[in-house]
C-alpha cells in the first residue's frame, strides 16, 4: 500500500519518537543533578493543560501518561509537515531528516513554546539541558528520515504530472 506523504510523515514521526525518547531519557539521567528537573515535554505539557485549564490531578501516571500523548502527537504532527517536502533538497533523506529535526528544535525551542508561555526559551536553558535536546532531536530528524525513506509514498511529481 503506498501512502500520502503527509501520512508517511506523521508515521515516521510517531515512530522516530521512539528512538528520541528513549536517547532524552538516557541522557537526562547522565544530566548533572543542577540540570535533572523534569524534561521540556513534561513541563510543556503540564503547563498546557494548565493554559487550557485541565486538572492532570496528582497521579504520576496520569502526568506520564499526557506527556508521551503530547511529545509523540507533537512528533507525528511535525513529521507530516516534513512529508511535504521530504525527498525535494536533493540530500539524502537521513541528512535532510537531520536537518529538519535541527529545525525543529529551534523553531519550537527559540519561538513558538516560550512564545506560547509554555517553557523557557533555549537561550535560558544550561548548555548540557541544550546539548541533551538539540541530540534528540538530531536523533529523531535523523530517524524521520530513515523510516520515510523505507516507507511506500506516493510521488507526488508522477500524480501531478497523470492530471
Amino acid at each position: 500500500m503506498v501512502v500520502k506523504p503527509e501520512a508517511a510523515g506523521s508515521i515516521a514521526g510517531l515512530l522516530a519518537t521512539v528512538p528520541m525518547t528513549l536517547v532524552m531519557t538516557a541522557m537526562h539521567r547522565a544530566l548533572p543533578s543542577r540540570d535533572r528537573e523534569p524534561l521540556p515535554p513534561r513541563q510543556i505539557t503540564e503547563n498546557a493543560a494548565a493554559t487550557a485549564g485541565l486538572d492532570l490531578g496528582h497521579h504520576e501516571e496520569t502526568h506520564k501518561t499526557a506527556t508521551l500523548a503530547a511529545h509523540f502527537g507533537y512528533g507525528a504532527a511535525v513529521g507530516s509537515l516534513y512529508g511535504t517536502f521530504a525527498g525535494s533538497t536533493g540530500l539524502p533523506k537521513p541528512a535532510e531528516g537531520l536537518l529538519y529535526g535541527l529545525a525543529v528544535w529551534a523553531g519550537s525551542y527559540l519561538g513558538i513554546v516560550p512564545g506560547a508561555g509554555l517553557y523557557r526559551s533555549a537561550a535560558d536553558e544550561s548548555p548540557a539541558r541544550n546539548g541533551l535536546m538539540i541530540s534528540a532531536h538530531i536523533v529523531w530528524g535523523t530517524s524521520l528520515g530513515l523510516l520515510m525513506d523505507a516507507l511506500p509514498v506516493e510521488d507526488q511529481r508522477e500524480r501531478q504530472s497523470q492530471s
